[in-house]
C-alpha cells in the first residue's frame, strides 16, 4: 500500500512511556524533510497502547485494523507499561497487527557509526556493518502453548514454535535480494543440530533458493557461536536471515555493540503490498525513565527515515540519517542525562541541521536507506 503520490498517509502510534517523546522528536525531523525535499505527509494520531487499553479494554478491534490499513505505513513509539501484566499489549496487539498486516521481515541494521561509542574495545566502523532479516510472524511467536496442572508441583508448559515453508520462504528470499544488492554473503543464523525440524526447514530453503542467487556466498552459523562472533568480529556478516526469537535476542546484542538501544531503528514489512508496513526502533517503552527527556531518540529518527525510504523518498532518508549521525557522534554519551540534550532538544537539533542545508558528509558503507529504496 505505497502512495504513487508525494502525499503519503502516516498512521501514528505514540504508545506508551518514552514513546510519545521519540515520536514527537520524529515528527520535528519529518517536517524538516518535507519542507527540504518537497513532499507532505497527511499523519493520523491512533489512540493505542497501556492507557488506552486500561481506559476502554481495547487492542486490536475491526475497526481499528480498519483505519491502519488505509495508511501508507505506521509510525510505532513504544508499549508497555507494569500496569498491564506482560504479553497483554504485546500478544493483543503489537504481534496481532504484524500477523494481520503480514508484515513479514523485521529489518534491523547493525552499523556502528561513525564517532559513536562501544563498548567492544578496538571495532570501527568498517567492520560493523550488517543487516539482520528477522522472520518476524511465525516461530516461537505465534502464542501457541498450554500448561496442565497449573499452580501444582505437576506443572507442565508447552509452548510451540510455528515453521511454515512459505514463511520462511519469503525471508530468505528477501534476504537473499539484499544480499545481492549489497554484494555479501547471506548467513543463515539458527540451531539446527538441536532444532533439527525447524531448522531442517530453514536450512533446505536456504539450499533452494541459492540456486536463484548464484552471484551470494552462503554462509550458516549456530545462534550462540553468532552471539561470540557478532561483538568479536562483526566484520564476517553482511545479512543474516534467521528466526523470529533467535532475531529478537541478537539484535539487541547488535544495539549494545553499535551504541545502544537508543540508536537502534527498525523496519517491519509487508512485501506484497497488502498492508502497510509499521517502523519502530527497537528500545521498549522505559517507564522508569519516561518524561524525563533522557531517551535518545535517534533510533526512532533513524526508523522514520527507513520509513520515508521504503515509501520512495530516498533522498530525504538519507539526509536524514546524514544528519542524526552528524549529531549522534557529538555526543558525549548515547542515553541518559549525560546525552547533553534533551530528547525533545536532539530532535530540534537534528530537524535544524537538516533544514539549514548545511552540507554533512554521507554515512559511509551500506546505507539501509539505499537497501529500502532500491527493494521496495
Amino acid at each position: 500500500m505505497i502512495s504513487t503520490a508525494r502525499v503519503h498517509r502516516l498512521a501514528v502510534i505514540r504508545g506508551d512511556g518514552i514513546g510519545p517523546e521519540v515520536i514527537d522528536a520524529s515528527l520535528d525531523v519529518l517536517a524538516a524533510a518535507e519542507s527540504m525535499f518537497g513532499f507532505s505527509t497527511e499523519v493520523t494520531e491512533i489512540s493505542a497502547g497501556a492507557r488506552h487499553y486500561l481506559a476502554t479494554g481495547e487492542l486490536w478491534t475491526p475497526a481499528l485494523q480498519a483505519q491502519l490499513r488505509s495508511h501508507d505505513a505506521i509510525l510505532f513509539g513504544a508499549m508497555g507499561d507494569p500496569a498491564v501484566a506482560p504479553g497483554i499489549l504485546e500478544r493483543g496487539f503489537i504481534l496481532e497487527m504484524r500477523r494481520t498486516f503480514q508484515q513479514a521481515v523485521n529489518l534491523r541494521p547493525i552499523k556502528l557509526y561513525p564517532g559513536v561509542a562501544t563498548p567492544i574495545a578496538g571495532l570501527t566502523p568498517e567492520r560493523c556493518d550488517l543487516v539482520i532479516v528477522r522472520e518476524n510472524t511465525e516461530g516461537s511467536y505465534v502464542g501457541r502453548g498450554s500448561t496442565v496442572h497449573a499452580g501444582t508441583p505437576n506443572a507442565v508448559a508447552v509452548q510451540e514454535s510455528v515453521n511454515t515453508r512459505m514463511g520462511v520462504e519469503r525471508v530468505v528470499e528477501f534476504a537473499f535480494r539484499l544480499a545481492e544488492r549489497r554484494g555479501g554473503t547471506l548467513t543463515l543464523c539458527h540451531k539446527k543440530n538441536i532444532l533439527v525440524e525447524a531448522g531442517t526447514l530453514w536450512q533446505s530453503t536456504v539450499d533452494e533458493l541459492s540456486a536463484r542467487f548464484p552471484t551470494v556466498p552462503v554462509d550458516y552459523v549456530h545462534v550462540d557461536a553468532f552471539c561470540f562472533y557478532l561483538p568479536t568480529a562483526p566484520e564476517r556478516f553482511n545479512v543474516v536471515v534467521t528466526d523470529n526469537l533467535f532475531g529478537d535476542i541478537i539484535t539487541d546484542l547488535g544495539a549494545a555493540i553499535q551504541g545502544g538501544l537508543g540508536v537502534a531503528a527498525s523496519a517491519n514489512l509487508n512485501l506484497d503490498g497488502s498492508g502497510p508496513s509499521m517502523f519502530e526502533a527497537i528500545h521498549g517503552s522505559a517507564p522508569d525513565i519516561a518524561g524525563r527527556g533522557w531517551a535518545n531518540p535517534v533510533g526512532a529518527i533513524l526508523s522514520t527515515a527507513m520509513c520515508l525510504a521504503h515509501l520512495g523518498e530516498g533522498d530525504a532518508a538519507r539526509a536524514i540519517e546524514a544528519a542524526a549521525v552528524h549529531v549522534l557522534a557529538q555526543l558525549p554519551a548515547t542515553a541518559g542525562p549525560g546525552m547533553g540534550f534533551s530528547t525533545a532538544e536532539l530532535g530540534r537539533e537534528i530537524a535544524s541541521l537538516l533544514q539549514s542545508g548545511a552540507p554533512v558528509s554521507a554515512v559511509p558503507g551500506y546505507s539501509v536507506m539505499d537497501d529500502l529504496a532500491a527493494l521496495r
